[in-house]
């Protein structure tokens, strides 16, 4: 699928890797549908990247349906926005939990549903969700953030198997410690067992080259990160007392409480 000159509605835009998307995709010659929960955090978006904005708090049913409306020429989705949804599960109201499955998971999943139909019946599209390595291998701390990520990742996989030979491709992107604009980076802490971390240019490349050429599954981290994610995923229960001896409760403790104010 061509980036340049097609309509991409990219969530998310107002944090994380979400403004560097923004940048390489205008760079790219996208048209852009910008989309974020902060109406006054849009507006210099949009006359920086020449782009139409939609705020819309996707926790809210209502409001996934509205963009949904008010988006329905994109011929790319770009599924980007996330809670980070950390921290123990019993530390968490029902609301909380809600909202991070709502956002995460149920959001993501229901714009795929409604914009699909379009792309389909014009025989062109794309749909890309931007997942974590968090999706393939579960770790501490992060019951529901890993949940929403294991589930967009097989949603992303089944998904494109039903659209396949219908024109619309569906890819995961799935980063690994990002740096500049990552959780590190916005807690201070340091990565556990000092892990490389990617830059975010190369999360968005992840991206644009999982559109362009139709790729199923893109991991975005340096290769040993991607072999022990791949071990983790296949070995449980091994992972889990490597995690434990490698001692990364205090990076983690460190993690939740800045992110505690974001459930």
């Amino acid at each position: 699928m061509q980036i340049s000159g097609s309509t991409v509605l990219l969530t998310g835009v107002t944090g994380g890797i979400g403004g560097a998307l923004a940048a390489a995709l205008s760079a790219r010659g996208a048209r852009l549908v910008l989309t974020g929960r902060r109406r006054e955090a849009l507006e210099p978006l949009a006359a920086r990247y020449d782009a139409r904005t939609i705020a819309a708090d996707l926790a809210d049913p209502g409001d996934v349906q509205r963009l949904a409306e008010e988006a329905a020429d994109a011929e790319i989705l770009i599924a980007n926005a996330a809670l980070p949804s950390s921290g123990d599960v019993l530390d968490y109201t029902p609301e909380q939990i809600d909202r991070a499955l709502a956002v995460n998971l149920r959001a993501p999943a229901m714009l795929a549903r409604l914009l699909a139909p379009g792309m389909v019946a014009a025989g062109r599209g794309h749909i890309c969700f931007v997942g974590s390595l968090s999706g393939m291998a579960a770790t501490k701390s992060s019951s529901l953030y890993t949940a929403t990520k294991f589930g967009l990742r097989g949603f992303s996989l089944a998904f494109r198997q039903d659209l396949h030979g219908t024109g619309v491709g569906v890819s995961i992107v799935q980063p690994g410690f990002v740096h500049e604009l990552g959780m590190f980076a916005k807690t201070g802490a340091a990565t556990p067992g000092g892990l490389r971390t990617v830059s975010p240019q190369k999360v968005c490349r992840g991206v644009t080259r999982a559109i362009e050429r139709d790729l199923a599954e893109v991991n975005v981290a340096p290769p040993e990160l991607r072999f022990l994610t791949k071990v983790a995923s296949q070995f449980p229960g091994f992972a889990e007392r490597v995690q434990r001896l490698a001692g990364a409760e205090p990076t983690l403790d460190t993690i939740v409480a800045a992110q505690r104010s974001s459930r």
